[in-house]
């Protein structure tokens, strides 16, 4: 059977490149089936050791000092110069994928896998036979918006927001080529949904919580960098009010370190989670989020209506000072560098509900309504501009009927 096939590019510098990758993939299996086949390659880890080594850094630093970002983002930036034709560093293995593989489409998810991966593409399997398309997935643009992004000879460029679409078109992507195509997430995040009378039975019966207590949702990203002990005292203090929900990611010495805490802590009702893979219900069920700033978080907070708190712990990075400049500006949302920043927070809430409502308000004003299948299909239909095999897409969300023909 003829197939589109499609390569995606990515890589392990926080967990947001990542999660959109596996986003995508699962939609094309959801939508197409067999009929397109999703090829994810960890691209900079995997390529050469010096990619490796400044993808370990990046996310050393972001679990160790987070005030090393700006040097280190710094440098990066200026690296890009190396990239404007071509592939640099880990060459050989890009050629490689692209020679054995042989993408119709080539989606980089990530900044520093655009400028020169395409022209690559192109040499090696012809201007005719592959496409190229970028999902950026900054909230908005300026000092943190990477050059890397910028492609101009990108075939279709993907924005998540308008103000990050148009500074992307004043940096260089043709305004015919972009789109504005919201967040990228995976289909349970559409299906699994957590209604609004569901919400104090889900908090009692799968996480040992009370049903109505205010809740907050203690985040951090896959790689577990958290100061979770510095915000739960501000919660402990309306114990009585208030609860949380925390989650480690794979930092298993945070994991240890709170299970101990909550058993020293039975006045206040807290569930713990290492790892987690229902981020998405625990969100429906929460009253407010504490997390930096990473998109994929916050983008699913807005999805989900659940006004954010920035942790500006150690500083915020150049590229998460794009996605709190977007909620300040939008929500007013705040940020917190100490524990005491949050017990303003909390305290203020506490006392007076109003300003809490107020503040969800201006965030669930932020929110906008997408179609998920939209730029998937788009994606494909790229690909397939180079494939040219006949295509059916299944229902979304998913029926008892028939398959409904598409492209």
């Amino acid at each position: 059977m003829s197939k589109i096939r499609i390569l995606v590019l990515t890589s392990s510098t926080g967990g947001g490149h990542d999660a959109r990758a596996q986003a995508f993939a699962e939609w094309c299996f959801q939508l197409y089936r067999h009929q397109v086949d999703v090829r994810i390659e960890q691209m900079l880890e995997d390529s050469s050791f010096l990619n490796r080594a400044g993808v370990d850094f990046y996310n050393w630093i972001q679990k160790k000092a987070p005030y090393l970002h700006t040097p280190y983002y710094t440098f990066v930036e200026a690296l890009s110069y190396l990239n404007s034709n071509s592939v640099q560093f880990g060459a050989s293995y890009y050629r490689d994928i692209l020679l054995d593989y042989k993408p119709h489409l080539v989606f980089s998810v990530h900044d520093c896998l655009n400028r020169g991966y395409f022209q690559v593409a192109r040499k090696l399997l012809g201007a005719d036979s592959v496409r190229c398309a970028t999902y950026c997935g900054e909230f908005s643009g300026g000092w943190g918006y990477s050059r890397n992004w910028i492609e101009p000879s990108v075939d279709l460029y993907i924005s998540r927001t308008r103000t990050a679409n148009d500074y992307a078109v004043r940096k260089g992507v043709p305004a015919e080529r972009s789109r504005i195509r919201g967040h990228l997430m995976r289909p349970r995040a559409y299906t699994e949904v957590v209604s609004g009378p569901d919400v104090p039975r889900f908090r009692h019966d799968r996480l040992g919580l009370k049903p109505d207590r205010f809740t907050v949702f203690l985040a951090t990203g896959g790689n577990g960098a958290n100061n979770h002990l510095d915000l739960l005292p501000a919660l402990v203090k309306h114990a009585d009010r208030c609860q949380a929900i925390v989650i480690c990611g794979k930092n298993r010495e945070a994991y240890n370190h709170l299970v101990h805490w909550r058993a020293n802590h039975p006045e206040f009702a807290c569930y713990v989670e290492g790892y987690s893979e229902i981020v998405h219900l625990l969100m429906q069920v929460s009253d407010a989020i504490v997390t930096r700033g990473g998109t994929t978080t916050c983008a699913k907070a807005l999805h989900f209506r659940c006004p954010i708190v920035f942790n500006a712990f150690g500083g915020i990075m150049p590229q998460e000072l794009l996605t709190w400049k977007f909620f300040r500006n939008g929500a007013g949302c705040e940020k917190i560098e100490t524990g005491s920043d949050f017990a303003g927070i909390i305290d203020r809430w506490m006392a007076s509900p109003a300003d809490y409502r107020a503040a969800k308000d201006r965030f669930e004003a932020l929110r906008y309504e997408e179609d998920p299948v939209t730029v998937v299909e788009e994606l494909v239909g790229l690909a397939n501009e180079a494939a040219r095999v006949p295509l059916e897409r299944l229902a979304f969300p998913p029926t008892d009927d028939a398959e409904e023909p598409s492209i």
